[in-house]
């Protein structure tokens, strides 16, 4: 999810905390054990989305929400609809503003969070509230705190009908590393950068990414693969130029990576 973002400071003080993103694609694809960043909230409008691990399956189709739980990792299937397109709205929230949610709206605090995944039917206030806070993330023009407004809105009309996301926990270190990243994936990156970014010495990100078993190239390189997904599935850029946007020089390098990546290659989602 790399589009639209709400906010965001160079520092480990505010990151990105809302983004939308509008899924369309005429050709079925599985992503393979996708690790969700942000605490999720869809409305699939075509096709199906399956959302699959070891322990079982779960479907959503045309007219279903779908909330996924920040930090969880699945195989997810979007499937068009019989001669026609996938299609789902999305809205993430990052950890910061679903913290801020939870101390706005404290009478919430002993409701279970969400652990996984569940669905939802869109009636006609989510549509409402959904819809709005969609074009205001969407919207260069619209404020921050407009922004915010309609994001919380959202998260407190699913409150009200026992969905809540967890309260969130200090983030890890590599996924500060790439929340401050996917500001700018194509940007060349080094490690002292983003550790000066942090306040800290090269060698102290770099031991406490390894302390979380991660580094800062698989960090990189994760950012700019899942940001190239989000391109693909959200605009009709021409491959070379997602390529471009996520760092790569070179497009038989960018394919190779994706195809590892995600088993296909970029050209499946541009038929």
């Amino acid at each position: 999810m790399a589009p639209m973002a709400s906010s965001f400071e160079s520092n480990e003080g505010r990151f990105t905390e809302a983004i939308a993103q509008i899924i369309s694609t005429p050709v079925a694809h599985q992503v393979r054990t996708a690790t969700v960043r942000d605490d999720l909230v869809g409305w699939v409008q075509r096709g199906h989305k399956r959302l699959v691990t070891p322990g079982g399956e779960m479907q959503f189709r045309a007219g279903q929400v779908f909330l996924i739980a920040r930090q969880t990792q699945w195989d997810m299937i979007n499937e068009p609809a019989a001669g026609g397109r996938y299609e789902a709205r999305v809205i993430g929230f990052a950890p910061t503003l679903i913290e801020r949610f939870h101390q706005r709206f404290g009478q919430f605090a002993a409701q279970p969070p969400l652990q996984a995944s569940t669905s939802s039917e869109a009636d006609e206030d989510f549509c409402a509230s959904f819809s709005h806070a969609l074009a205001a993330l969407q919207n260069p023009e619209a404020s921050h705190a407009l922004r915010e407004h309609r994001a919380l809105e959202v998260l407190l009309l699913l409150a009200e009908r026992g969905l809540v996301f967890a309260a969130s926990r200090e983030l890890a270190w590599a996924d500060r590393v790439r929340r401050l990243l996917s500001q700018r994936p194509q940007a060349p990156w080094t490690l002292a950068q983003v550790a000066a970014a942090f306040h800290l010495s090269a060698s102290s990100l770099q031991r406490r990414l390894a302390e979380e078993s991660a580094s800062f190239s698989q960090c990189m390189r994760e950012v700019r693969l899942e940001t190239a997904m989000a391109l693909l599935q959200d605009s009709a850029l021409q491959i070379s130029e997602v390529a471009a946007r996520c760092g790569y020089d070179s497009h038989s390098r960018f394919s190779a990576a994706f195809r590892e990546r995600f088993g296909f290659a970029p050209s499946h989602l541009r038929p």
